[in-house]
Parts: C-alpha cells; sequence; structure tokens
C-alpha cells in the first residue's frame, strides 16, 4: 500500500522493520519519504515582514510505502493475479487500506510516545491525497516505485446525500461547540480514545481508558433522553461496570485475554451507541 499525505509526518524519513509475533511472525516493512520539506528550524526565533496577500507556501508531500515483505511472489503472473484479485472487490480494498494504515499509526504513536509527545495525531485513509495498491521488487518498493500498481479513493461509498449528511452533522455540532452553545462531554473525548486503542491493537490501553469513559458517560448521559432504548443501555451499561474495572485491573498487571478483549469491545460499542442516539435524536 502506498499513501501520499500533505505535509510531514510524525516519523522521520526511512526504512523501518515492522515485526509481529516475534521474529518468526508477521514482517512489514515501513518506507517514509519526504519530498520538498522545509529547512531545518532556526535556533532563534525571529519575526519578519510579511507581504499582504503572499501566496500560500507550497507544503510537503510524504509518501508512505507499507510492503509485505514476508509474502514474495514466484513470479510476475502470480504478483499480477494477487493484484487483480485485491482490487476485485470493496472488502478486500477495505482490508489492504487498513492493513496499510495500522502499520502508519503504529509507527506514528511509538514516535509520538517516544519522543513524549501529547499531540501525536494518527492518521486515516482519507486523510492521504493519493492511495495507491501494488507490487514490486525490494528496491522497487523500497525507492517508492511500482512494477505494477492501481490507483484507490478510500473516500468512496454512499451516496452524495449520505456523504452530505455525514459531512454536515459533525459541522453543525462544531459550530455549536466554538459558538459556547453547547459542550462536548468527557465521556466522549475517552472513547474516541478507548476506540482507537483497541483498533490499533492496543488493548491494554483500550481497557484502562474504558473504565474512566463508563464511570463518566453513566454520570454524563444519565437521564439524558426520554427513551426506551436509552434507559436500556444505560442500564446494561451499570449492570457491566464491574466488567470494565476488571478489564482495567487485568491491564494493569498484563495483556487481556480474548475473553476480556471481546468484553471491553462490546462495552465500547454499547457506548458508542448511547452516544449515537443521542446525537441522532436530538438532531
Amino acid at each position: 500500500m502506498q499513501f501520499e499525505f500533505a505535509g510531514t509526518l510524525g516519523v522521520p524519513d526511512g526504512r523501518y522493520l515492522a515485526r509481529e509475533g516475534g521474529d518468526e511472525g508477521v514482517q512489514r516493512v515501513l518506507v517514509v519519504q519526504t519530498t520538498g520539506a522545509p529547512p531545518p528550524a532556526r535556533r532563534k526565533r525571529r519575526a519578519r515582514e510579511a507581504e499582504p496577500g503572499a501566496e500560500p507556501a507550497p507544503l510537503p508531500l510524504t509518501r508512505v510505502m507499507a510492503v509485505r515483505a514476508q509474502e514474495p511472489f514466484d513470479s510476475a503472473e502470480e504478483a499480477q493475479g494477487w493484484l487483480d484479485d485485491a482490487v476485485a472487490s470493496e472488502g478486500s480494498v477495505d482490508a489492504l487500506i487498513d492493513e496499510g494504515i495500522a502499520l502508519l499509526n503504529r509507527a506514528l504513536h511509538a514516535s509520538a510516545v517516544a519522543g513524549a509527545d501529547p499531540l501525536g495525531a494518527e492518521l486515516s485513509p482519507q486523510r492521504a491525497t493519493i492511495v495507491r495498491i501494488g507490487y514490486g521488487s525490494g528496491e522497487e518498493v523500497a525507492a517508492g516505485r511500482f512494477a505494477a500498481a492501481r490507483h484507490l479513493d478510500p473516500r468512496a461509498g454512499g451516496s452524495r446525500r449520505q456523504q452530505r449528511e455525514e459531512e454536515l452533522r459533525p459541522q453543525e455540532r462544531l459550530a455549536a461547540v466554538l459558538g459556547g452553545r453547547e459542550r462536548l462531554d468527557a465521556c466522549e473525548t475517552l472513547l474516541l480514545r478507548a476506540r482507537a486503542d483497541l483498533d490499533a491493537g492496543r488493548r491494554r490501553e483500550a481497557a484502562l481508558q474504558l473504565r474512566v469513559a463508563l464511570e463518566a458517560l453513566l454520570i454524563e448521559l444519565d437521564g439524558a433522553l426520554v427513551d426506551p432504548g436509552h434507559e436500556e443501555d444505560m442500564g446494561e451499561l451499570g449492570a457491566r461496570r464491574q466488567e470494565a474495572g476488571a478489564a482495567a485491573n487485568t491491564a494493569v498487571r498484563g495483556d487481556l485475554s480474548p475473553e476480556t478483549t471481546q468484553q471491553v469491545e462490546e462495552l465500547i460499542q454499547l457506548c458508542e451507541r448511547v452516544l449515537r442516539r443521542r446525537r441522532v435524536l436530538r438532531g
């Protein structure tokens, strides 16, 4: 998978080997290349005259390659067959995009933690200006090139009406929050962090975030809606409160079992349903 993003990322240029499951497990290679990067920052900050009406400065471009290093093809024909199959359905395309962006976000997260950067941000495929899938030799993919590739549009799908509604709803709330007419609940932020951790495979962090998020949600959304579904879900969350606490206690000591991970997933989904219902019923 190849992604191109406007601007620079939190991962320095280079080639990174990523392993999962030990030395004999899955191997991926992440290649990061930046073109048009700005010069290094000066040691002293000095204000300079700005020209009125100056054109925006050109942005650098960061190209990211996520390579399946441990799965070579025996021939160009086999590689071409894989590419044809990979782009044959939306499901296979989505799976490959998710796999590639997950590797990039794993590196972004590690870079932010290693650099003690509290504002380090992960990326979605929709932020990319170009997405490609293809195959090539080791030298080609390491240099950001392919022997053969296809362009993909990760933003495609859904009707124009659906896309516009999805764009307008967050924009309306954004305006309300910035205008002081509405506030964001703490549980919303905490649940977003729990979801991001869980989707990225950081199960321990997700469990720890969930415990605090659930406690906040049970207080902040108590009586928020006069709706049978809301009351039922809030009752279930209250009854399963101890599950979230037990999962967090386990996470402090080590990794979660598949059963506990499933509980965390179910509770996050239930919390998300409560928030989603409130957004819909409040318009």
